[in-house]
């Protein structure tokens, strides 16, 4: 009764013309609910399909054994890059212009410094070997992950989790949760299994053009299955979201739950409608006030921000191979291209700010560490075209695009990713959403960034599903 009492307030508060408006909506979208429901079919699995990454011809048998990897370096691999350092050459920047030309030049050369004359590469090898490593073939391609088992406790319940990255990160982001995820908390501890998405780090690169997220998450499904689990739970965020998405379409029987920190849902009349109503009556919607905080003004935040956020993107989805030269080539050059994303895609405002706002949540060590991963193994060029192959379509019209996620979904909606997913949109795709939550704090890189509030988020949402 209370609601109807609003709606009618609310209603009788808005002008003549934004009442014809929600009259006019409300009755077309009464005249094509019918039409919308006939049209709905549920798939509830795609095809797994098949792959062959490798140079030349698929052999008749392909070695499925496991083997431990290490992370090394040499002398001459470090007198290289400091080499590279010394022959950098700066542009100066504009004045007062903090990081919205890309990052600051100024700023760079702090950073560079510290690199070249205080950055420990051989330590941080050593912090990098902390974990097991392992390298598989899989389709041709020798994948690499590390593999953590929580400590050995009687009557414990250990549950397999797969944690997937994305673009400029590596499996170095997950380095300050795994400690929170493999030990016991409330009854739930996990066994961890960390990959790198083939063509990033210490993954082999495809050989042939078509490697995208579908074969991504084909790849990771065998190598589960070779470790020996039939069911476990997911995580990803970037392009770790659209993986593990993809396994739980392939093989939902196989995924006991998806847990997420990035996603999005179809585009359609019932998001249209939403945008037209939403600012007004959200409620009518499914809107809450902090979707409504985070929406609006749409354009200016969803269209034009993402446009100012995503010129990246259009490089890598076309002509990965020409900007990579540069990158692949410069490690200065390298390190900015990477570390501006760690910078604005953690908060837009660090736009404004001289320094980036880089240091207030990573350390000099880390970020660096994450960037000569990419360095070491040549890989940046690699991990560009990963955006070519996916995006050689609309991905909304791929039948992944067009299919249903059924398993139990867990979405943690950070206030900094670059776009905002209100729980009823999620719910036109992900269609057993267990739990959603409004992060209070936190943007792209939610594990590197928040490694707390994600642990706590993902472990809330498996005590759910497990029915702790």
């Amino acid at each position: 009764m209370e609601r109807l009492i609003l709606l009618w307030e609310t209603f009788f508060g808005l002008d003549a013309a934004q009442q014809q408006l929600v009259i006019g909506t409300a009755a077309a979208a009464g005249g094509i609910l019918a039409y919308v429901v006939h049209q709905r079919r549920h798939v509830k699995s795609i095809p797994l399909g098949e792959g062959w990454w490798g140079t030349g011809e698929k052999p008749l048998i392909e070695d499925d054994k496991i083997y431990p990897f290490h992370v090394q370096t040499s002398d001459k691999e470090i007198e290289d890059l400091h080499e590279r350092i010394d022959r950098t050459r700066y542009t100066d920047p504009l004045e007062d212009s903090g990081f919205h030309y890309g990052f600051s030049s100024t700023y760079l050369k702090k950073v560079v410094s510290y690199w070249r004359h205080e950055f420990d590469w051989k330590s941080q090898v050593v912090v990098l070997n902390k974990y097991p490593h392992f390298k598989t073939k899989i389709e041709g391609l020798d994948v690499h992950f590390i593999h953590v088992r929580p400590p050995h406790r009687e009557n414990q319940k250990v549950l397999p989790l797969m944690l997937v990255h994305g673009w400029p990160g590596s499996f170095y982001e997950f380095y300050r949760i795994l400690p929170l995820l493999t030990e016991n908390q409330d009854g739930v501890v996990f066994e961890v299994i960390c990959p790198s998405i083939p063509g990033y780090g210490f993954s082999e690169a495809p050989h042939k053009q078509g490697f995208d997220s579908l074969a991504a998450a084909r790849v990771f499904l065998t190598l589960m299955e070779r470790l020996g689990f039939s069911q476990f739970y997911l995580q990803g965020g970037d392009w770790g979201s659209l993986i593990t998405t993809n396994m739980a379409q392939m093989k939902p029987q196989c995924v006991k739950g998806l847990h997420l920190n990035m996603f999005s849902s179809r585009r359609g009349f019932r998001v249209l409608l939403s945008l037209m109503i939403g600012p007004y009556l959200p409620f009518l919607v499914g809107f809450s006030r902090e979707d409504v905080h985070r929406l609006f003004p749409f354009f200016e935040k969803n269209v034009w921000g993402i446009l100012r956020e995503t010129g990246y993107m259009h490089i890598q989805a076309t002509k990965p191979d020409t900007a990579g030269c540069g990158v692949n080539d410069s490690p200065v050059g390298l390190a900015a291209y990477i570390l501006e994303k760690f910078s604005t895609w953690t908060d837009l405002g660090n736009r404004d700010l001289a320094d980036g706002g880089l240091e207030r949540k990573f350390s000099l060590d880390d970020l660096l560490t994450n960037v000569m991963i990419y360095w070491t193994t040549g890989s940046i060029v690699s991990s560009m075209r990963f955006y070519k192959e996916n995006l050689k379509s609309n991905p909304e019209k791929r039948l992944d695009g067009k299919t249903g996620i059924f398993v139990p979904t867990g979405l943690a909606a950070f206030p900094g990713e670059l776009m905002h997913c209100p729980k009823s949109w999620a719910q036109m795709r992900y269609r057993n959403i267990y739990s959603y939550t409004f992060m209070p704090r936190g943007g792209h890189f939610a594990a590197f960034e928040e490694p707390q509030l994600l642990a706590s988020d993902l472990v809330q949402f498996v005590r759910k599903v497990e029915e702790f």
